[in-house]
């Protein structure tokens, strides 16, 4: 089963190992959606995504590198 966009703290982990170069803090919600779509084991439509979850996506990248 594959990860869906409700599955922000493990999208966060999969860009974090896939992007280490980025900086979460800087990033654009359309770069973010086009990376999450192209992960390996994401397995959900561009039509599902809204602002709030590129956000929590988002924050939850941060928070991954602050740990």
């Amino acid at each position: 089963m594959g990860l869906k966009w409700v599955d922000s703290l493990d999208i966060a982990i999969e860009l974090d190992d896939k992007y280490p170069e980025i900086d979460p803090r800087q990033i654009n919600f359309v770069d973010l959606q086009h990376w999450v779509l192209a992960l390996e084991h994401f397995d959900d439509t561009a039509e599902h995504c809204g602002e709030k979850i590129l956000e929590a996506i988002q924050q939850a990248w941060i928070d991954e590198r602050q740990d």
